[in-house]
């Protein structure tokens, strides 16, 4: 039988519902962000608590408060003049069909608010033994051990975004949703491995126990994942072969791919029309000609008619390109991205590893270089498909995973970077992106109000706050659930690949986890890996 947690008195549809909390429930036990049901004549509301308060009957209470061995007197005063309520947004409603449909009316005065119960929670956000294989657990309700699922089918028709302030654990969450996506074969997956957390074993912190070792996607999925990695020798320090080792001739980078670099390389706008009059003279292989040029800029600069101050400054600010030993002078009849394309076509997952190239400035650029190319490939393969109309051409679901995203999306980047294009593009070529980010602030309102779901840990700046609500209904009740939040292991829900917004202890990734993903073969290689090492 399911537990009465109080009783509506009164309320709007746009404010939402106010309920008196039962009596015998302990008030320490309700919190924000918890999931409940308003049971009426003929639907239930299925709503979140947004606010929490304690009133009282008569103010004169208050002048004279009980001290702690007035109990007695206490237990009488709880039975009608003290009490506690519970603010209520109701996110959708049920029929007596169990038909899913938006909240349009009101339940009656004094309807019963109870606990949801967990055929409840499987009608809303669905079973993960659905035979279309299309909903992954990914936590669960707050004080409840029922599993909520991500609808992948729906996910993965528009872009998505992971935020959440440093410490929240937003790449555990980030290779959760990674690994439903390919164990469910919904979309292959492109993810710029920044910190080389994704594709083998990673560390985590645990409090009172030290350091453990987690498995990567690699190690989950050895058929499914292959790594691409800018340092071999990084990836072998860790234990694995790479796939591929990436190397790139400069005429593959193009001025747009530096172009999106301006802020980061500030660079003003002189030297950037400079870049694209050495382009326009020497067409792919502009870099290697300023790259060759440095020791006579006046003569260079005289040649394609540009200012030498501005050529100057282009050539200082794109010399450290050369330290870098996955560039090279040598154009290739099959590139690395050929290859990249060739694994995604097969299903294959990439992993970009960047290994000890962990400046922002190296992230960017090689996550501009690859993106561009592999999108106009997409856009390729979708005009083919559109005019053939035949199934076998219709591209693979491809969703690329980006972190600082701020650093691509922002107000400025927003409009040069591929990133911002495919954000735009709202998946019509079949490419989506997974944004990382601690600062949704920072990233373009447009953008962000285009993010399909949004998988939110603990924010504590306001703007960031305010950021990630953009383009949310409900925002003002959902911004005090986000204030409210864990550290740890929380995180909101919101959004197209979930029926209502709800707050949800994130799933453990653990031995269970690897288990549910796979046939433990994989597990048992990667401890025998971790034994040898350490």
């Amino acid at each position: 039988m399911k537990k009465q947690l109080g009783t509506i008195l009164s309320g709007s549809l746009i404010e939402g519902f106010l309920m008196r909390i039962c009596a015998q429930e302990q008030f320490e036990k309700i919190k924000t962000g918890k999931f409940v049901s308003i049971v009426g004549q003929d639907y239930t509301f299925f709503s979140l608590i947004t606010d929490l308060r304690l009133e009282v009957s008569n103010p004169d209470i208050l002048l004279f408060p009980p001290s702690e061995n007035e109990s007695l007197l206490v237990n009488a005063l709880k039975k009608r003049d003290i009490y506690a309520t519970a603010q209520l947004k109701p996110m959708l409603m049920v029929d007596m069909k169990n038909r899913v449909m938006p909240v349009k009316t009101i339940p009656p005065h004094f309807a019963h608010v109870y606990d949801v119960d967990e055929s409840e929670v499987a009608l809303i956000f669905g079973d993960e033994n659905h035979p279309e294989k299309k909903f992954f657990n990914v936590g669960t309700p707050l004080d409840m051990q029922t599993p909520v699922c991500l609808n992948l089918d729906r996910l993965t028709e528009r872009s998505n975004g992971i935020f959440g302030k440093t410490g929240t654990g937003k790449t555990f969450i980030t290779r959760l949703v990674l690994a439903g996506l390919i164990k469910t074969e919904k979309a292959v997956n492109l993810i710029f491995d920044m910190h080389s957390e994704y594709g083998l074993q990673a560390r985590q912190e645990q409090a009172n126990k030290g350091l453990s070792f987690v498995k990567g996607l690699k190690t989950l999925f050895p058929d499914k994942v292959v790594i691409f990695s800018l340092d071999p020798e990084s990836t072998r320090r860790r234990g694995s072969m790479p796939d591929v080792v990436i190397d790139i001739p400069l005429q593959s980078i193009h001025v747009e791919d530096i172009m999106s670099l301006g802020s980061e390389l500030n660079l003003h706008s002189t030297a950037m029309e400079a870049a694209y009059l050495i382009a326009a003279r020497y067409k792919e292989n502009w870099l290697v000609e300023l790259l060759a040029h440095g020791e006579d800029i006046k003569e260079f600069a005289s040649t394609i008619g540009a200012h030498p101050e501005s050529i100057g400054a282009l050539y200082r600010k794109l010399k450290r390109i050369e330290r870098f030993p996955f560039f090279s002078f040598i154009k290739t009849k099959h590139s690395v991205i050929d290859q990249m394309m060739e694994y995604i076509d097969r299903g294959k997952h990439v992993v970009v590893e960047f290994g000890n190239h962990t400046s922002t400035f190296c992230y960017l650029l090689i996550a501009n270089i690859i993106t561009r190319r592999i999108h106009q490939e997409y856009m390729a393969k979708t005009e083919k498909f559109l005019g053939s109309q035949n199934i076998a051409d219709e591209p693979k679901k491809l969703m690329i995973t980006i972190e600082e995203a701020h650093k691509f999306l922002n107000p400025q980047a927003a409009h040069q970077t591929i990133f911002g294009t495919i954000a735009r593009e709202m998946r019509k070529y079949y490419v989506s992106l997974l944004v990382v980010d601690q600062r949704p602030s920072g990233i373009d309102a447009e953008i962000l109000s285009q993010i399909g779901t949004k998988i939110v840990a603990q924010l504590s700046d306001e703007k960031d706050i305010q950021g990630v609500l953009t383009g949310i209904n409900n925002a003002q009740q959902l911004r005090g659930i986000l204030s409210s939040l864990d550290s740890k292991k929380q995180v909101l829900l919101l959004g197209h690949a979930v029926a209502m917004p709800v707050v949800i202890e994130t799933r453990t990734y653990d031995e269970k986890f690897y288990r549910d993903m796979g046939d433990g073969v994989a597990v048992k290689k990667l401890d025998e890996i971790i034994n040898e090492i350490f």
